[in-house]
């Protein structure tokens, strides 16, 4: 569990007003000092994750954020930032200091809990200053206090029994897709963009979900795909990098399923068939036509890169138009859409589930057509209706 990725992990965050003692709890609940604990008002300026196991409910991320409320110069800015988490949020912690309860402001985050659909509980802390008597009337939440290891236990506890009546899905790549016991082909392109002795994330992963599902994974380049394919008995799937989609289509015979990783990641996170459905904008586009172009990692990039370079490339070249790019990477992502005829994320290997779905949402909500990197370098080849056709949309 320690190795699992932030992307894969149940996130819970942590918010209330200044001063309620949020960054204690994060600290006790992880059983270690990570965030800063100060009476001085506003000492967390941005949000801080932690990954942690939460035994026996499994890998989780938390999340302390800074303080709602917060007056001071920079406090908009923070506010931007805490609201923005909720983007990420599976299960929400609403802190409030027994001596010093806000309801306002907790109803108010009741409201935004509650259209977002994320589950929340209320947590009393400095249950050691101020009579309990306030918990009655709020018969859900618990109260605790940072010097009571007792407390904290139980609040462990009731956070676990709480993520586990939510129903969890199984985050898996493939084990929806094939049976026990197929075999997939991974196409895995060597060039700058590579990381020097190690694979990608979405490699990583379908090895891994190969593996959980008693499926067969092998690994070749492009150069050597042919080789690999003559020598399998039998090959149910090729996945392949989509920047070499158009020639791997042209290695792999038809009679064998074909798609890429991008896509599987997307089918795993958020509505693969909607992201192909966007593709339909690509042939409307037209001269002066502003595109976004998402990641949700943040990396150095080359003459190679597949978001900054190849795919506007291969737009240009399809469409025939002068098309305008924008690029945004990590968490950054534009609230107002309205400026773009069209979003292409990556496939949000590095997002949770939540995340890339309330991107897909915003994107919705606002009616700019959002599709993926994979989708749209299939779509632009011609070979997207045989690489969406093992998802069965």
């Amino acid at each position: 569990m320690e190795k699992t990725p932030l992307s894969m992990r149940t996130h819970i965050s942590i918010f209330g007003n200044t001063n309620a003692g949020k960054s204690s709890l994060f600290n006790a609940i992880l059983g270690q000092p990570i965030a800063i604990v100060s009476e001085k008002s506003g000492t967390t300026a941005d949000p801080v994750t932690k990954a942690f196991e939460l035994i026996p409910y499994g890998p989780a991320a938390l999340t302390d954020t800074a303080g709602l409320g917060d007056n001071s110069p920079l406090g908009e800015k923070r506010m931007e930032k805490t609201e923005s988490i909720l983007n990420k949020t599976d299960f929400a912690i609403y802190a409030a200091a027994l001596n010093d309860f806000d309801i306002s402001a907790y109803e108010e985050m009741k409201v935004k809990f509650e259209k977002k659909h994320i589950p929340y509980m209320l947590v009393f802390t400095k249950a050691d200053t101020a009579p309990d008597d306030i918990t009655e009337k709020f018969s859900d939440s618990i109260a605790v206090s940072v010097n009571d290891i007792a407390s904290i236990e139980r609040l462990r506890e009731c956070l676990i029994s709480r993520l586990s009546e939510i129903k969890k899905d199984e985050q898996s790549m493939i084990g929806s897709l094939l049976p026990s016991g197929s075999t997939v082909v991974m196409v895995v392109p060597i060039d700058s963009e590579a990381p020097k002795g190690r694979l990608i994330l979405p490699q990583v992963q379908l090895i891994r979900d190969c593996l959980d599902h008693n499926m067969k994974a092998v690994v070749t380049r492009e150069t050597e795909l042919d080789e690999v394919l003559s020598e399998q008995k039998k090959t149910d799937l090729v996945v392949t990098d989509s920047q070499v989609f158009k020639l791997v289509s042209q290695l792999v015979p038809e009679t064998v399923p074909l798609t890429s990783f991008s896509m599987l990641s997307a089918n795993m996170k958020c509505g693969l068939k909607e992201l192909i459905e966007g593709t339909k904008t690509v042939d409307k586009l037209q001269n002066g036509s502003r595109i976004l172009m998402a990641e949700a990692c943040t990396h150095n990039s080359s003459h190679e890169d597949i978001g900054r370079v190849k795919i506007p490339a291969l737009l240009r070249k399809y469409t025939g138009k002068q098309l305008e790019f924008c690029f945004r990477a990590g968490c950054d992502f534009d609230d107002d859409l309205s400026d773009y005829d069209l979003v292409i994320h990556c496939g949000g290997c590095m997002m949770n589930k939540r995340a890339m779905q309330s991107r897909q949402q915003l994107c919705r909500e606002q009616g700019v057509p959002m599709t993926n990197y994979g989708v749209v370098i299939a779509f632009v080849n011609g070979i997207l209706e045989r690489a969406a056709e093992i998802f069965d949309i």
